[in-house]
């Protein structure tokens, strides 16, 4: 936590010296450094917590946003009253630090010291690592309920993961991601207890025999190398008990946004319609899946959003070829989580534009991530490109104060 406070006082301090705003928003409060974290969507999440949902047929429209980090905006702002800029700017804040505490402890349970180290630093200066420190984005309260979805499950709260899960499919269209992830790392967890399933060539421990659940230990160990197969897991899918099943409750949340869109304006999905709206131009189809918008600005060889998009673009290449190691290192359960969180915006966009940011949740990628580092020689690979990373952090911070639309 002195990491963070640390990290998020020098990009403060960034932001104050390079910050460039518009006057005219009535958000804003006057101080740049305040200012300067409120660009792109914070705008629109300051509107939904003020007047609420709109949409408009082939228009960019509220509901292209998913409502628990704007609704949460609400509700502390009825509380405590304040200006939504401060309110939003906090409520980042924090959700960001709570997010890297959950994950640090996560990492720290399941990876050796040097490597459960490496793995937090490596989140906290990941270049678009900003987002979690003092932007009005729902970056840092998603991987909140994310990892502590995971959190809770290994710990075999079953229900309360559900729950939690559910914050997290309302939060963000990603957010199936951690349903599914959160279902395959259940039945995952009921393989590694069949007396029927060896893991690393070892035979049933005594509380599989028993049919006793052990819930996986908050101290500091390696990460298993054996996981069930993919025939153990089908197999243990048939013994779920309805305690289980508990986790089946995180796709509440965006079934119960479906509802709300239907109920209110006539299409469970209206925000991928919105999407498609003209600006955004995000809809579904071959020329999005196919890239053609980043083809076009690459062959014109425009040379900031060409460097803006293939920044994004190689991050989420770096993060898709860590999944090998996911599945080796953590298991199918995690593995369909980053996968899946990664594969929505990445065939989704048709730049790339947000991939950057979207990588920040898939938490797993930054786990493996920091094992390799930790393991690389010599050593000090590790802190080069920690360094790097760093400065890439201090870069893409700036831009975004000055109003660049980074990711």
């Amino acid at each position: 936590m002195a990491t963070f406070a640390l990290l998020a006082t020098v990009l403060t301090l960034v932001v104050a010296v390079t910050a460039v705003v518009s006057r005219d928003d009535p958000y804003l409060t006057g101080k740049l450094w305040l200012d300067g974290w409120f660009h792109g969507d914070a705008v629109w999440y300051c509107r939904i917590a003020d007047a609420g949902y709109s949409y408009t047929p082939r228009q960019q429209s509220s509901i292209a946003f998913f409502p628990v980090f704007p609704m949460l905006l609400r509700g502390i702002g009825s509380v405590f009253g304040g200006n939504c800029e401060i309110t939003g700017s906090v409520t980042g804040v924090v959700a960001g630090a709570a997010a890297v505490l959950v994950f640090a402890g996560w990492a720290w349970a399941r990876l050796p010291r040097a490597e459960g180290a490496t793995a937090i630093a490596v989140l906290l200066v990941y270049p678009y690592s900003f987002f979690l420190h003092g932007a009005v984005y729902s970056d840092g309260l998603f991987l909140l309920t994310a990892v502590g979805a995971f959190v809770l499950l290994e710990q075999r709260m079953y229900w309360l993961a559900g729950l939690v899960g559910a914050f997290a499919t309302a939060g963000r269209p990603v957010g199936v991601a951690v349903a599914i992830g959160l279902f395959v790392r259940m039945i995952e967890i009921r393989a590694e207890q069949s007396p029927a399933t060896s893991i690393g060539g070892g035979g049933p421990t005594g509380a599989a025999e028993s049919g006793g659940v052990t819930p996986r230990p908050l101290t500091r160990t390696p990460a298993t190398p054996g996981h069930p197969t993919l025939r153990a897991l089908l197999s243990a899918a048939g013994t779920v008990r309805p305690r289980e099943a508990g986790v089946l409750l995180s796709a509440a949340g965006l079934a119960g946004w479906c509802g709300y869109l239907w109920w209110h304006f006539g299409n469970p999905l209206a925000f991928v319609a919105a999407q498609a709206a003209p600006g955004w131009d995000q809809g579904s189809g071959p020329s999005t899946w196919l890239k053609f918008t980043y083809i076009e600005t690459i062959s014109r060889r425009l040379a900031n959003p060409t460097m803006l998009l293939n920044a994004q673009a190689l991050a989420g290449l770096a993060a898709v070829l860590l999944l090998g190691h996911v599945r080796r290192r953590l298991g199918w359960g995690y593995t369909a989580y980053s996968f899946l969180v990664l594969a929505i915006p990445i065939v989704g966009t048709k730049d790339f534009m947000g991939v950057g940011r979207y990588v920040l949740a898939a938490f797993p990628v930054f786990a493996v991530a920091g094992a390799a580092l930790a393991l690389a020689r010599p050593h000090w690979v590790r802190f080069l490109v920690l360094g790097l990373s760093g400065a890439g952090l201090i870069l893409q911070t700036a831009l975004f104060a000055h109003g660049v639309e980074v990711s």
